[in-house]
């Protein structure tokens, strides 16, 4: 088992590399850097160059990257007027991780439970609610969702807050928003994992021993049929308490994602690899907990000596 552990972390460590080396490859062959949109004589040019290390040559900007990212040190930003990358993720991503554990709970909870209920009662009226959810879960953006939830519940009845980052109540529709996409995938898959396990033949034969329905759903069904669940989790976690631009711009939340993208537009280059190597390392970190989670959650996965 440690064997497998380390050889994973080892394959983390080469990946968050090659995505460091790809993503500073790709920014500096695009025409153009972060200050060529201003008007600045050669002079202040130079110096401004000199600064953030831009006037030498590539390689040796890209050694000084990886030496700075070992001591975690993501360099300063261009254009967010001498900040830290490390300060703007610590002050943002705290926000984009409240909003996002609290739309997966949601979402994961409800998709769960939605997709079990949809599997065990299939062809009745809760199956047809699950899957016409699971539709518009998948089909509609979470912006126009967002949208639609401001209108009704906060411009129209004026039960919730429509914008802003100040108390519990305006957590209720970003979280809805947000997770409301990943609920539909969840039970979704939910279902139809369910739907092929309690047609296996040990679903008979635990029926058949005299288990009750909620032992043989507990024990048998839902164990079995959660792990395509535990499969896209990970990168899930990942993609929704790292901030998503839209819905953090129409509920004014302070998040991360504004910074993700913007960073791109404004050519600030210690952001983009700031922001990039924070959510590989996070999308890396949780892929590498759900094949550790695998041998835990099904009992037929083991490793043994000499192999994974």
């Amino acid at each position: 088992m440690l064997r497998y552990i380390l050889r994973r972390f080892g394959f983390m460590v080469l990946s968050l590399w090659v995505i460091v080396t790809i993503t500073f490859i790709l920014m500096n062959v695009v025409p153009g850097n972060p200050f060529s949109s201003a008007k600045l004589t050669p002079q202040v040019l130079k110096q401004l160059e000199r600064k953030y290390n831009l006037d030498r040559p590539k390689w040796e900007q890209y050694l000084t990257y990886l030496k700075n990212l070992l001591r975690f040190d993501l360099g300063i930003s261009i254009r967010e007027r001498g900040r830290s990358v490390n300060s703007i993720i610590k002050s943002c991503f705290p926000v984009s991780l409240v909003v996002g554990i609290e739309a997966l709970c949601f979402a994961v909870t409800t998709g769960l439970a939605l997709g079990i209920i949809a599997a065990l009662y299939r062809g009745r009226t809760i199956d047809y609610i699950a899957i016409i959810i699971a539709i518009i879960g998948v089909s509609v953006p979470n912006f126009v969702v967002a949208s639609t939830l401001q209108y009704i519940l906060g411009a129209k009845l004026k039960i919730l807050p429509i914008a802003r980052w100040e108390g519990p109540k305006y957590h209720i529709l970003p979280a809805f928003s947000l997770g409301l996409g990943t609920l539909a995938t969840m039970a979704r898959m939910m279902r139809s994992s369910m739907l092929e396990v309690v047609n296996q033949d040990y679903i008979r034969t635990a029926k058949a021993k005299g288990l009750s329905p909620v032992q043989v759903t507990w024990r048998h069904c839902i164990r079995n049929a959660i792990l395509p669940i535990v499969t896209i989790l990970g990168p899930l976690i990942a993609n929704i308490t790292t901030g998503t631009l839209v819905v953090e711009r129409m509920f004014g939340i302070p998040g991360l994602g504004r910074y993700f993208v913007e960073s791109i537009y404004n050519r600030d280059y210690p952001l983009i690899m700031g922001t990039t190597v924070f959510y590989a390392a996070i999308l890396l970190l949780m892929t590498f907990l759900v094949d550790i989670t695998y041998a835990i959650v099904d009992p037929r996965i083991r490793l043994v000596k000499g192999r994974d």
